[in-house]
């Protein structure tokens, strides 16, 4: 049932029957009351003139009172009662409050035109009469007292009742945007909070790689020549020499990348709000193609046999890109030195029209060459592969017909 918007409306409903509110069923058994009571005064004069008991004109006006009781879910029974009863000269508050409550329902205008008009001619065609009879003038005055007598008992409470229905309509329709808009911003929060935690995750992978890159090959080279001077420590001292500074730098190059890092995730204590939610990071600048050669002539000391292979001009690639080539070169070469200890190395790198293509491929291992029992975590074609497919790059690994494994990628050069 709707409410018929005089402030008794509510969202929890604990009235009885028809009611929503408890309130509300007071204040209409208190209108029904006071109608009754109305009535029944009225019904006096009323049955001695019809010529009946009065105790029966009185328990019909008490009667006809009591029906405002049902102005909520049958306003329109109400008003018709109210009309039906103009004659009788009962039924003031009933009529009023009638025509206010249907006016406020959301009932049909034609409907409510059509009670409105009943009621205004019913009680013009009373007063007229009961005027004339009573009051010795001309009859335009009784006209114009008929006139206002009608209009002021009708229309008014039509107007403050579509007023009030109106009024009632706008702050349920601002009520349920206010709702709306609250839902929607509880979805944006939520999303915002995934939006984050995937950035979290993202930066976390990110940065693991990293580690992961910076540890495995560093580390890797450090064993190999640490098993190379255990190996020539007796036969030949200088090269055991050469080696021990070769793990030295290995060792201090793998505490200045992980400085680096560390000092990257030091992050302010006050960042933007809008940042905890946004993509993550780009890649702080990091090794470029430039120092691939450097790179390799890492690996050749360590004893690998590495041949490089380069096609086209390179130059002007994102730092990410240039990044990305570099580690997935150096995590090539860093399997290499796990998987295939003596095996011959290409690194083949292709400088292409809007592109950059690199391959490591290996051949078996000769003879009975053996590593360094390097542990291996199984992340590392997994971090390349992650790290080319997050540039729109293209990541292809696995091993040859010649017994080796060949790993190839290809990255967008913008």
């Amino acid at each position: 049932m709707t409410s018929t918007g005089d402030g008794r409306e509510g969202t929890g409903r604990d009235g009885p029957w028809w009611w929503e509110r408890r309130r509300g069923a007071v204040l209409d058994v208190g209108l029904g009351v006071a109608s009754a009571v109305e009535c029944a005064f009225e019904g006096v004069p009323t049955a001695r003139e019809a010529g009946v008991p009065v105790w029966a004109g009185v328990l019909f006006g008490a009667l006809v009172g009591s029906t405002l009781v049902l102005r909520r879910c049958r306003p329109v029974a109400v008003v018709l009662v109210g009309i039906a009863v103009t004659p009788a000269t009962m039924g003031f508050l009933l009529g009023v409050v009638g025509l206010y409550t249907l006016a406020a329902y959301e009932v049909s205008r034609r409907v409510l035109a059509t009670l409105a008009a009943m009621s205004l001619a019913g009680t013009f065609v009373v007063t007229y009469v009961q005027t004339r009879g009573d009051v010795e003038a001309d009859g335009t005055l009784v006209i114009v007292l008929s006139v206002f007598m009608a209009v002021a008992l009708t229309v008014p409470p039509v107007l403050l009742g579509l007023y009030v229905g109106a009024r009632r309509r706008l702050m349920e329709s601002l009520q349920e945007r206010a709702d709306s808009l609250e839902r929607e911003l509880s979805l944006l929060a939520d999303r915002a909070e995934e939006r984050a935690e995937w950035a979290r995750q993202e930066e976390r992978t990110r940065i693991a790689r990293e580690m992961h890159d910076v540890v495995a090959h560093r580390v890797s080279l450090m064993v190999v020549h640490a098993a190379a001077l255990q190996a020539v420590a007796a036969k030949d001292p200088v090269k055991a020499v050469r080696n021990a500074a070769l793990v030295g730098d290995m060792g201090r190059q793998a505490l200045t990348e992980l400085r680096e890092m560390l000092g990257v995730l030091r992050a302010p204590e006050k960042q933007p709000a809008v940042r905890e939610v946004s993509a993550p990071a780009a890649p702080e600048e990091g090794p470029t193609l430039g120092e691939l050669e450097a790179l390799v002539g890492q690996s050749r000391a360590a004893g690998m046999t590495v041949e490089v292979l380069v096609q086209g001009e390179g130059g002007g690639y994102r730092p990410e890109v240039e990044q990305t080539a570099y580690r997935v070169v150096q995590e090539a070469l860093t399997n290499c030195h796990k998987h295939a200890p003596g095996a011959r190395v290409v690194v083949r790198l292709a400088h292409r029209e809007g592109e950059v293509a690199m391959q490591v491929e290996n051949g078996p291992c000769e003879g009975e060459a053996r590593g360094a029992d390097l542990p291996s975590g199984g992340n590392g074609l997994l971090g390349m592969r992650e790290r080319v497919v997050g540039l729109g790059g293209v990541f292809v690994s696995g091993p040859t017909d010649g017994g080796g494994f060949k790993v190839s990628a290809v990255l967008p050069a913008r």
